[in-house]
């Protein structure tokens, strides 16, 4: 079924506003979460010299800006959620943006990196092809995207107040490379588990162009 633009208003109102009631325990649940193995993937196929301009795609309430920055990068922080984007300010002394992923005004080939931990699958999956050339447009060329989602078996729909799209590798795969993305390498977290206790899907992605 096609969402109309009223459909995707609400998903996005709805899925912010949970975000936006919930932010500080949001922040003290993920506060110590270690996603040094996703940070480390995104980093190591970014080619040149360091430092490194990296936006961190729905920063949340800003963890992951302030280890880039203490890493000595550029990043950038992006989120729908106002209440985020104020604490992400706060947190990291970054610059961060208010915007929500379905309306994204991002400067072209700004990027060396874009790092989209646990955002993307919000992302109704009939707006993702042009959600995901808007980003591989804000790289430069050969640029690295990291993703990280929820896997499925490509159904999307509402999850405890938020709306989540649940792909396959063979579905993610094909949304990456139909965007003008090369992949480079994937795995499945947390890390050291058997497959079907891993229910998240990281890959990482070139620009191609």
């Amino acid at each position: 079924m096609k969402l109309n633009a009223e459909d995707l208003a609400k998903i996005t109102s709805l899925t912010l506003a949970n975000y936006e009631e919930s932010a500080e325990s949001f922040e003290a649940g993920t506060r110590d979460h270690d996603v040094s193995q996703n940070i480390a993937a995104l980093l190591r196929h970014i080619q040149g010299e360091p430092p490194y301009d990296i936006l961190d795609l729905g920063c949340g309430p800003g963890r992951d800006l302030k280890t880039f920055a203490a890493l000595g990068h550029r990043p950038v922080g992006l989120d729908g959620t106002p209440r985020f984007v104020e604490m992400a300010r706060k947190a990291s002394g970054c610059e961060v943006w208010h915007q929500d992923f379905l309306h994204l005004a991002l400067p072209a080939s700004r990027f060396d990196g874009i790092f989209a931990n646990a955002v993307l699958f919000h992302v109704p999956g009939q707006e993702l092809p042009r959600v995901l050339r808007a980003l591989q447009t804000a790289l430069r060329p050969g640029g690295v995207l990291f993703s990280s989602n929820p896997r499925g078996g490509n159904q999307e729909g509402w999850n405890r107040g938020r709306y989540g799209a649940y792909h396959d590798l063979d579905r993610w795969t094909a949304l990456m490379t139909d965007a003008g993305f090369e992949h480079l390498e994937h795995y499945f977290r947390p890390d050291g588990l058997p497959q079907e206790q891993q229910p998240w899907l990281a890959s990482v992605w070139r620009r191609i162009g």
